[in-house]
């Protein structure tokens, strides 16, 4: 009995053995450097140095682009990433060389308050977008426009984060209204002087990003700092200007807003919102181009929903790439963290591989046809 129980014990444990070796650990269906085309990051530093967490991000991870600041928000240092034009370029040809695929480079140049690239570090004069609006004038606006646009492709910036079109319908608004942010409160003019600034960027074959869908011109706070409600204050003629410019211009990427509209979503803010984004702006309004996120570490995401939740919901939303400016709250590992979440949700079925597999095929198709070209055109120039 005793040897028939060992044989019996022998038996099992061999077949266990058998069992752990022979799985494997799970299979990632998709590799770090695709899903890295998801992940768009700041960081510091105004070289790129081979030690730092941004140049394995850049050259391992392959996330789609960078996002460059000339302040940071939290040592106050104001030369971040961007001291002069000659530093910048070399910046963003150290990017480039050691990025697999054309990286997204990109700055959030309004003109006036918000401008990355200032007078006062060498970059041509800007002026807010409240002043050309008021000024109407469509020489003025091309003419501003312009000289930007050509500035972008001598230092190698070839994304831009503008033009805002939220309509100023509540001038008090402390992000939009107050930074001048805004054309107009007449969402056709909003449109009109969109409009002539997209055409100079795309002149000079910089890409330009709508911001901030379906609209914050409304709010009365600022989602930078916490959970913002346009649900009693937006108005659906905030999405005229989207419409407009759908209609008359070449519109390849859109930013959402993180405001929360109970009139479109009564669960979700913009940012997470598949009513919103893959309801209203891709079936309602017929975008097919990449959806950018506005930053993921803004109070009004970070702190109402964390890092998981706040990544499956915006994926599955529509949200092509996932941007972490590392500005507000300083991660310098929420690139390869990102990544790994998405594998995980993917993993888990909590993200469908036909999604991932479409906002990759968006990304790419963006990359072709406007960064590859210019990021090639750039190389041809430098030699």
């Amino acid at each position: 009995m005793n040897r028939i129980l060992l044989s019996l014990f022998l038996l099992i444990t061999f077949w266990g053995c058998q069992q752990s070796q022979s799985e494997p650990e799970p299979k990632q269906i998709f590799d770090t450097q695709r899903i890295g085309q998801m992940i768009m990051v700041g960081f510091r530093g105004t070289e790129l140095s081979k030690d730092s967490t941004i140049y394995k991000d850049l050259t391992e991870r392959n996330i789609s682009g960078v996002v460059l600041f000339d302040r940071d928000v939290i040592t106050g240092n104001r030369n971040r990433n961007i001291e002069n034009p000659s530093q910048l370029m070399h910046l963003n040809n150290a990017i480039i060389s050691a990025t697999p695929n054309s990286p997204f480079i990109a700055v959030d140049q309004e003109g006036g308050l918000v401008s990355r690239l200032k007078e006062s570090k060498g970059f041509p004069k800007s002026v807010s977008a409240e002043y050309l609006g008021n000024l109407d004038n469509e020489d003025s606006t091309r003419y501003y426009a312009s000289i930007m646009a050509q500035e972008f492709m001598v230092v190698r910036t070839n994304t831009n984060f503008a033009p805002v079109v939220d309509v100023n319908t509540n001038p008090n608004n402390p992000v939009i209204g107050k930074l001048e942010r805004s054309y107009s409160s007449d969402p056709k003019k909003v449109a009109k002087h969109a409009g002539y600034a997209i055409d100079e960027y795309s002149r000079e074959g910089i890409l330009s990003v709508l911001k901030h869908f379906p609209g914050h011109g409304s709010s009365t706070s600022d989602s930078h700092l916490g959970f913002t409600d346009v649900t009693d204050t937006w108005d659906p003629k905030e999405l005229i200007p989207y419409k407009e410019l759908f209609a008359n211009h070449d519109i390849r990427a859109v930013m959402t807003a993180h405001i929360f509209n109970a009139n479109i979503d009564s669960v979700w803010p913009a940012t997470l919102s598949k009513k919103t984004i893959n309801g209203l702006l891709r079936d309602s309004l017929g975008f097919d181009g990449v959806v950018f996120s506005d930053d993921m570490q803004m109070d009004a995401i970070r702190d109402e929903y964390g890092l998981e939740t706040a990544i499956q919901q915006a994926i599955n939303a529509g949200v092509d790439v996932l941007i972490f400016g590392n500005n507000l709250h300083y991660e310098p590992d929420i690139a390869e963290r990102a990544i790994e979440i998405i594998q995980k949700l993917v993993r888990e079925g909590k993200i469908e591989k036909e999604t991932i597999e479409r906002s990759l095929a968006r990304i790419d198709s963006l990359k072709i046809d406007v960064i590859d070209e210019l990021c090639s055109c750039m190389d041809f120039l430098n030699e």
